[in-house]
């Protein structure tokens, strides 16, 4: 992937990095990359491959992507500004801060972009959802879709407000899969299988079935009832999983409590 000047990261942690490394595997000329972060371990990696560590961005930027937690935000844009005519996007991945907080900070006329990717942007399997400000231009917001979509995929809404629900089903969506995976390793643990076999079954079924539902035509729905066999066993268990107290209502209650503190994040 290619762009027209320098791009900033502003925070190199868990998602930053693995935003960075989507990028640079996909040939985000280093160079080009100048990091923003006090921990000289977190930049390492990437300054061993030819980014920049720096305290300030370059004035050219043409994009700074702000990859902060929201406790954060306040002493990341200080200084920061939109002082070079608008040709800075601004693209920032922090759950719940708002882009007329951004404006306040940056400038009025300021091209931002909020995204929420998720963790698997990583392995280039991640799900970025964007908003963009109406300064925004076209070109600009191609440019972000680019950034993003080098790491996975990635979908627009243009209610800002949709980015609080977005953030609490995709945003955190891996954490929940990677607890699944956590209980049905300690349920077959319950049932009297080793540990060990336990966790390797429950890995290999959670990632095969991620790969599966990845690769085909058909709704979830649909593959669940193709796994089920009247009067079998998986109908047993999922009598209990789909029952009025079972897992619907628990990820209903789940994913509202995470939307609302989206909210808060953002008040």
């Amino acid at each position: 992937m290619k762009i027209d000047g320098p791009l900033t990261l502003i925070g190199c942690g868990k998602m930053g990095g693995a935003m960075l490394s989507g990028w640079l595997d996909r040939g985000l000329a280093p160079e080009q990359v100048y990091l923003m972060d006090p921990s000289e371990a977190a930049v390492a990696d990437f300054v061993a491959r030819g980014c920049h560590h720096v305290s300030a961005p370059p004035k050219n930027a043409r994009v700074m992507v702000i990859a902060v937690k929201p406790q954060m935000m306040g002493g990341a844009l200080d200084g920061l500004g939109s002082d070079n005519g608008g040709q800075t996007l601004f693209v920032s991945i922090a759950a719940g801060v708002t882009l007329a907080s951004f404006r306040e900070a940056l400038g009025a006329q300021a091209q931002i972009v909020r995204s929420m990717p998720n963790t698997p942007a990583s392995v280039g399997r991640g799900m970025t959802v964007m908003v963009a400000g109406p300064e925004v231009s076209a070109q600009d917001r191609a440019l972000a879709e680019a950034l993003l979509s080098a790491v996975g995929e990635t979908a627009w809404v243009e209610e800002e407000a949709l980015l609080d629900a977005v953030t609490a089903v995709s945003g955190g969506g891996p954490a929940y899969v990677f607890l699944l995976a956590e209980t049905l390793a300690k349920a077959g643990v319950e049932a009297g299988l080793p540990e060990g076999l336990a966790v390797r079954l429950a890995r290999a079924t959670v990632t095969g079935s991620g790969e599966l539902l990845y690769r085909a035509d058909e709704e979830p729905a649909v593959l669940r009832k193709n796994v089920t066999s009247p009067g079998g066993t998986t109908l047993e268990a999922l009598k209990v999983l789909m029952a009025e107290d079972g897992i619907q209502p628990l990820f209903d209650r789940a994913i509202a409590a995470a939307t609302a503190r989206s909210r808060e994040l953002g008040g």
